[in-house]
This record gives structure tokens, sequence and C-alpha cells, in this order.
């Protein structure tokens, strides 16, 4: 049994368990005492004798996912979107709990408050980051949870995706309205996905060097799915592309050519002007 006693203003738990170092703990309150004593020596009962739980009662999901951000999300192909996703979550209330007290229930109530703002793909990922990061500090930082709380939660169904197709005379409205949009390059990267089916993460990370004009393709090392591939180029396409060259020209472009983007333009300022040319369109559910 733990033994609850008053010690200098706190109240203190204390659980001995032979052959184990004795377990101590003061609160201001008796009744956290209490429940620190009773959830540890649980975790006695179901068998985690000789683990120090210590580092999981002190380290915060937020700690937790601030030490993934810096030591494994840089190693991923998609390190920058998941840092911001990343940062979002660490705002969250569920950012405060520490990895001893995070439960399934906790996690849950987490989904759903989400689910009243972001569709079910947009949290399926945030769950699939916090359970990837407890599952690290398990195997890998020495802090030890008996079971991962992610695991045991319902994952809310995902849409399927989306297979949205230009219609009548879409694309002249399209293109009329990204002519009249201060984004110089907006124009030329929807006619560029029109002639190549390429996506817009695919574009904006395509560079001088992996176009081949002479045998008219792209190369693009890594994909969505993970598989490099050369994607055709229509003449229209390369239109396009010597189009870029006289725009970036035109603004005294000075870096190395052969080795910078072919599109200028970052992920934000493209997504923006994509959904502000879409709006003057007066399109829907249309993607980029």
């Amino acid at each position: 049994m733990a033994t609850i006693r008053r010690l200098r203003g706190r109240w203190q738990a204390q659980v001995r368990r032979r052959g184990l170092p004795p377990r101590a703990k003061s609160f201001d309150l008796k009744s956290d005492a209490e429940r620190w004593a009773r959830n540890l020596e649980s975790q006695l009962d179901r068998g985690a004798f000789g683990i120090d739980t210590r580092k999981a009662e002190q380290t915060t999901v937020r700690e937790l996912l601030a030490r993934y951000k810096a030591e494994i999300t840089p190693q991923k192909r998609g390190a920058i979107p998941e840092a911001v996703k990343i940062n979002g979550m660490m705002k969250s209330d569920i950012a405060h709990y520490t990895l001893a007290t995070l439960t399934s229930e906790v996690v849950a109530q987490y989904r759903d408050m989400r689910l009243l703002t972001v569709t079910p793909g947009t949290i399926n990922r945030d769950l699939s980051i916090l359970s990837h990061a407890i599952e690290i500090a398990r195997r890998e930082w020495g802090i030890h949870v008996l079971e991962n709380p992610v695991r045991q939660i319902r994952r809310p169904s995902a849409a399927k995706g989306r297979q949205r197709r230009l219609e009548g005379n879409e694309e002249a409205l399209l293109l009329e309205a990204a002519r009249a949009s201060r984004n110089r390059y907006i124009e030329l990267l929807i006619i560029f996905a029109i002639e190549t089916g390429m996506r817009r993460g695919e574009m904006l990370s395509l560079r001088w060097s992996s176009i081949n004009t002479e045998c008219r393709y792209a190369h693009l090392d890594i994909t969505k799915n993970g598989d490099p591939r050369d994607v055709p180029l229509s003449r229209r396409a390369l239109a396009v592309l010597q189009s870029v060259k006289e725009l970036q020209r035109s603004k005294e472009f000075d870096k190395d050519t052969n080795d910078s983007f072919v599109f200028d333009l970052t992920r934000n300022a493209a997504r923006k002007a994509w959904v502000r040319t879409v709006e003057r369109a007066g399109i829907e559910g249309l993607s980029l």
C-alpha cells in the first residue's frame, strides 16, 4: 500500500515494492497524491516492474513534439509542412498533458474537437505524427509508456480523393482569372499543370537541372508515392518554360539557372494565388 503523509506543508505519496527503489512525489492536494500513487501501483501491478516511469511523468506532449520536430522531422521529405503542423499541435490543449497522463480518452477528445474545424484527413495526419513520436520515445529515447494511447482510438474515415477535372469553358475562365492576378507565375503554373498532370508540390520542387528540352521531359526524383519518374513535356509545356525564363530574366534573376527552381514561388504564395484565382473564376471543387 502507498503511504500518504503531510510533509513540509505538502502531501507526499510514497510507493514501496520489494526489489524496486522507493518512489515518492509531493503534491499540493492530497487527492493528487492519492491519484498518483494509485496510478503507479496500477502500472506495477500490470507488470512494469523495474521500469522507471519518471521521464514519462515529467515529459509533456509539447516537449515530446518539440524534440520530434528537431530530431526526426528534418529527416523526412515533407519536413517543412510537418514542422508547421507540429507547431500547431504544440499550441493545443493536449500539449499540456504528460506522457504518463495521456490516455486514449484524452486523445479521443482531441480528435473530436479537431474534427469540428478540420477534415478527417488532417486529424489523421496529426494522430500519425503523435503516435510515431510516442513510439520513438518508447523505443529510442528511454521514455517508458506502457501503451500508445493513439493506437487505442478509432481513426475518422478520410474522404475519398477528388477526381475533379476541368469542364466546359472552365479552362478559359481559369486562365482569364489567373491573368488578372498580381502573381505572375500562377497562370504559367496552371498551364504547366494542365499539360503535365504534375502535382503542385512536384512543380514547385522542379529544378532547371531536371529539364531535358531536347528529349522533352522533366525528371522527378521524388514523387508522392516515392518513385522517380519522367514526365513528357508537350510543346505548350515547353512554351511555359520559355515564358518562365523570360519572366526571370525580366526580374534580373541572378541565381544559378541550372540549379534553381523553375517556379520561383513558395508553397504558401502558390496556394494563396490559386485560391484567389478559382474564386475570381467562380469555379468550385477544383484543386491544383
